[in-house]
């Protein structure tokens, strides 16, 4: 019995490197990505009318950097209402370090400056879609190397 299983894990090896490289190549960035995401989100969160963690969005490859491909991707009616910021208009107050700040607050926004740096430097065509009316979902995405939709999401309440 014991020989058989060493068969058959010989086999399951052989059939995953027949993978095509460049199917390799792409599984690995993309991981990567989802790594450095979840290094540089853990413990962040976007305050607006509440808190809401920021987490990690990888979606699928793109032709380009729609409203419509956004809402396709993150599966949102096509009717919901859109609005779309850059990068650099989100992060702007995130990022700024005020006189009044703490040790806390001045390592938040040390926090954002890292993740929007990463951002700029991961993925071209980087925006912010704000989906729907006072409760929005909140996505800051861009194409990576391979064109894949990706970035970050969060929640805001805006009334």
């Amino acid at each position: 019995m014991l020989k058989k299983q060493k068969k058959v894990k010989k086999i399951r090896a052989k059939k995953e490197t027949k993978l095509p490289i460049q199917m390799k190549k792409t599984e690995q960035a993309e991981n990567k990505l989802l790594d450095d995401l979840i290094n540089l989100t853990q413990g962040l969160s976007y305050t607006s009318e509440t808190d809401a963690e920021i987490k990690p969005f990888i979606g699928k490859k793109a032709a380009s950097l729609t409203q419509e491909e956004v809402l396709k991707q993150t599966k949102t009616a096509g009717e919901a209402m859109v609005a779309e910021l850059t990068a650099a208009d989100f992060f702007s107050t995130l990022t700024e370090i005020q006189d009044w700040f703490g040790e806390e607050e001045t390592q938040i926004a040390q926090k954002f400056a890292r993740l929007k740096e990463f951002l700029e430097q991961n993925l071209k065509y980087l925006k912010v879609f704000k989906i729907g009316q006072k409760e929005l979902d909140v996505y800051i995405l861009g194409l990576d190397a391979e064109n894949t939709l990706a970035g970050v999401k969060t929640q805001s309440v805006e009334t």
